[in-house]
């Protein structure tokens, strides 16, 4: 051997002379610098992704409140399971049409609707 030492496998000896495992050994900033950004966005993005669900649920909420639906909690628990295929489901169903100030309470509401959903004037 070319150390002087004597190894008990073969297996060993072979990555011990070869200068590939030693140039791959080395300390490689950029190869850290990599490492903590796979780590930090392997972090950042189930965060953004529960963020972005919660937003969604928010909205839901207040978009079938203001339009006067009665099942605004089953649309909020469509979203939570379904995420965007929920939300795309409830774009498609929910009632349409134009959103207005209510004169008596200020809250959004159907131009089509009787009375306002939330204070139930005229």
């Amino acid at each position: 051997m070319h150390t002087g030492q004597r190894f008990t496998g073969t297996l060993s000896g072979l990555l011990f002379l070869c200068p590939a495992v030693w140039a791959q050994s080395e300390p490689n900033p950029a190869a850290g610098a990599a490492g903590c950004a796979l780590c930090g966005s392997l972090i950042f993005i189930p965060i953004a992704i529960i963020v972005l669900d919660i937003a969604l649920l928010i909205w839901v909420a207040r978009d079938a409140k203001s339009r006067g639906m009665d099942s605004a909690v089953i649309w909020m628990i469509l979203v939570m399971f379904t995420s965007v295929l929920g939300l795309i489901i409830y774009i498609f169903s929910r009632p349409q049409g134009n959103l207005i100030r209510c004169p008596s309470c200020n809250n959004q509401r159907l131009q089509a609707s009787a009375k306002c959903p939330h204070c139930g004037n005229a």
